[in-house]
C-alpha cells in the first residue's frame, strides 16, 4: 500500500502527524532541502574546466602570508627569480602568488627554450611581516624534475609536435577539451605541461641524466649538443610518463569510455610519437577549484606503453 492511500484511511489526523514528522526531519537536516543545499554546496566547489584559470586555489593557513606577500610582490619574485638563476641556470617568470602555513607558494614559468612549470617557497615572518629572501627553497627534485621534463620535450620536439598534433585533432571533434593555458601557469607548477598532457621524468633516468648534466654546466648550451648528450641505449620507458587528462566539453556529462578507447588504440598504432609508458585519463568537465584537481570517482584511464 503506497503512502497516498495510507493518508487516505487514516484520515487527516495521520497527515497532519506525518506532514509535522517531515518538517522535523528538515529542521533537523534529514529532509530533501538539506540534501539539496549539500549538493549545491559541492558543485559550488568546482568550475567548468574552460572557464577555470586557478582562481580559488589555496593552500592550508595561507590567507595572511598571502595577503604579506601580495604586498610586497616586487620583493617576492626578485628573490624567486635570483632563486632559480641561481640553483638552476634559468631564467623565470613570476605567474602568481598562494599563500601558505610557512610564507608563499610562487608559481613560475620557465623563459628559456627548455620550458616547463614550477614553483618555489619563499618564508615569510608572520610577526615582522619580513620576506625572508635568503632561504626561498624548492621541494625535492620538483624543479629538477621539470628541467628534465623539458629537456625530454626539447631533445624530441619532432615526435611530440606529433602528439600535440593528434591530440588537436580529438579535440577539434567538439567532445573533449582540456585545461586552459593560463590555470597551467597560475597553479600547475608541475613541469612541462600544456593544456592536454604532462611529462613525468622520474630520478634515477639514466638515459637523459647526461642532458641535465650539461644543461646544468651551461644552460646555453645549444640544443644539437644537448640532443647529442641523450643515452639512447640506456632508456627505459618506465622513467617517462605521458599524462593525458582532457575533460568532456558540456557540463553533467560522465566521462565517454568510446573516447578513452580510441584515444588508447590510436596511440598504440601511431609510430611518430615519443616513446614511453602513457596514462590516457577522461574526466567530467569539473574542476575543482581549491585544489585545481579533475579527477574524481566517476574519471576513467587506461595505459599503454610506447617502446623502442
Amino acid at each position: 500500500m503506497n503512502r497516498k492511500n495510507k493518508w487516505i484511511i487514516y484520515g487527516i489526523g495521520l497527515s497532519l502527524l506525518l506532514g509535522g514528522c517531515m518538517n522535523m526531519d528538515n529542521a533537523n537536516g534529514n529532509g530533501v532541502d538539506e540534501k539539496e543545499s549539500a549538493q549545491n554546496e559541492v558543485a559550488a566547489q568546482y568550475e567548468r574546466v574552460q572557464d577555470y584559470k586557478g582562481e580559488g586555489y589555496t593552500l592550508n593557513n595561507g590567507e595572511e602570508n598571502g595577503k604579506i606577500a601580495e604586498a610586497k610582490r616586487e620583493e617576492v619574485e626578485k628573490a624567486v627569480k635570483e632563486f632559480f638563476l641561481e640553483k638552476y641556470k634559468t631564467e623565470v617568470k613570476v605567474h602568481n602568488l598562494v599563500g601558505n602555513v610557512d610564507g608563499v607558494t610562487v608559481f613560475v614559468e620557465s623563459t628559456g627554450p627548455v620550458h616547463f612549470y614550477s614553483y618555489a617557497i619563499v618564508p615569510i615572518n608572520q610577526k615582522t611581516k619580513e620576506i625572508i629572501s635568503e632561504e626561498v627553497r624548492s621541494q625535492e627534485d620538483v624543479v629538477e624534475e621539470g628541467i628534465r621534463e623539458g629537456l625530454y620535450r626539447l631533445i624530441f620536439e619532432d615526435e611530440f609536435i606529433n602528439l600535440d598534433n593528434y591530440l588537436d585533432g580529438v579535440v577539434s571533434e567538439k567532445e573533449v577539451v582540456g585545461r586552459t593555458v593560463e590555470s597551467l601557469q597560475n597553479v600547475g607548477g608541475s613541469g612541462f605541461m600544456t593544456p592536454y598532457y604532462s611529462i613525468t621524468s622520474f630520478n634515477g633516468d639514466e638515459a637523459i641524466q647526461p642532458v641535465y648534466d650539461l644543461y646544468m654546466e651551461n644552460s646555453n648550451t645549444n640544443i644539437e649538443d644537448l640532443k647529442n648528450a641523450f643515452d639512447k641505449k640506456s632508456f627505459d620507458e618506465q622513467y617517462i610518463n605521458i599524462n593525458i587528462i582532457l575533460f568532456m566539453k558540456e557540463d553533467k556529462v560522465s566521462p565517454s569510455k568510446s573516447i578513452l578507447d580510441k584515444v588508447s588504440n590510436d596511440l598504440e598504432k601511431l609510430n611518430s610519437i615519443p616513446n614511453g609508458t602513457y596514462q590516457i585519463i577522461i574526466n567530467d568537465n569539473g574542476v575543482h577549484k581549491e585544489s585545481s584537481e579533475g579527477y574524481k570517482d566517476n574519471s576513467i584511464k587506461t595505459e599503454l606503453i610506447k617502446s623502442k
